[in-house]
């Protein structure tokens, strides 16, 4: 399926939305009673992209792992479509589904209106807007933390003195992650030049390849894969990547050296155990997907646990206790970043 609600998510934020209506911000506790232990929890997740697309392949492996982990009964659907996102919840909310996850972006009205119709159906989409009474709550990929920290390795890895980043479009939720990748470089390196490039599409493996050997020819030696087909590009013309919300490494064992990886099972587990206890609520569940709750980390260095600098490595090492430490906090920068 062509990701066709790209351009929709592009024309949200968490500034905008508010036209959507009211999106209250208060917990409301759902009026079902607790989960009897004896029974398999249901649990469900809809996409509007292929599996394959990292967002919400993340999303699927963490509900895999609670498969095996917690027990659940889990069954998904892919490719789907805006106009049909509302029947697919209908459909898994009267087949007994208690709980229901996934990419509400390009289906936000569609989404809290039919949740609405379930009140003793808990959702939790991940979504541009706020949380909704009263059983409609939202996520992100807020993995903006480790984005730094592998901008100082860039920035340190940089012969050229040029980074570069290819990502999707220019949305809050990668806006913060570029900007954040950038900031991580010029804290090592104040005189890095930057160079981006957005490629209009969530999953376009081809046209991010193409822009990411643009950057490459123009100078850039270390790039930021925020899509599929950026690693491709860095591996034929044989520079370093950074990867994104997966350990990728196994897509250039020589090239990609490490980056920031979204772990939804802390998420996961949370709304599980809430809903299985009767009190799942209408909350922002973000801070869940932060380093401090182990919902995104750095990704294993691999081949290059031996090669990367031990200068660098401590660098790193120190800026990620302070983080966890809460003595620093990486900005939320989502304004659209321009190359120098």
């Amino acid at each position: 399926m062509e990701k066709d609600h790209k351009s929709q998510r592009a024309g949200l934020s968490r500034r905008n939305v508010l036209e959507l209506g009211a999106l209250g911000l208060a917990a409301a506790v759902l009026p079902s009673a607790a989960f009897a232990k004896d029974k398999k929890l249901k649990v469900a997740a809809i996409f509007a992209t292929p599996i394959e697309e990292p967002w919400d392949n993340q999303i699927h492996v963490a509900l895999q792992k609670a498969e095996k982990e917690l027990g659940i009964e889990y069954k998904w659907s892919e490719k789907v479509q805006t106009a049909d996102f509302s029947r697919v919840m209908r459909e898994y909310a009267k087949g007994g589904y208690q709980l229901v996850l996934g990419d509400a972006f390009a289906a936000e009205r569609e989404s809290r209106r039919t949740a609405k119709q379930f009140p003793k159906t808990a959702w939790l989409f991940g979504s541009g807007a706020g949380p909704a009474e009263p059983n409609f709550g939202v996520f992100d990929n807020w993995i903006h933390e480790p984005a730094y920290l592998s901008g100082m390795i860039a920035g340190k890895m940089s012969k050229s003195g040029t980074v570069g980043a290819v990502a999707a479009m220019g949305i809050p939720e990668v806006n913060r992650l570029v900007n954040a990748f950038f900031a991580g470089a010029k804290e090592v390196n104040p005189n890095i030049k930057k160079k981006v490039a957005f490629i209009g599409s969530f999953f376009d493996p081809p046209k991010a390849k193409e822009a990411a050997v643009a950057q490459i020819d123009a100078g850039v030696d270390v790039i930021y894969a925020e899509r599929f087909g950026v690693i491709e590009a860095a591996v034929e013309k044989k520079i370093l990547a950074i990867s994104n919300m997966s350990d990728q490494s196994s897509l250039g064992p020589d090239t990609v050296i490490t980056g920031p990886v979204w772990d939804m099972y802390p998420t996961v587990e949370q709304a599980i155990k809430l809903v299985k206890a009767g009190v799942f609520t209408a909350q922002d569940y973000g801070d869940f997907s932060r380093m401090a709750k182990g919902g995104s980390y750095l990704a294993p260095y691999h081949k290059f646990d031996k090669t990367l600098p031990a200068e660098v490595k401590d660098l790193v090492e120190k800026k990620k206790a302070e983080i966890l430490e809460g003595n620093f906090r990486v900005d939320v920068d989502e304004n659209t970043p321009v190359s120098d």
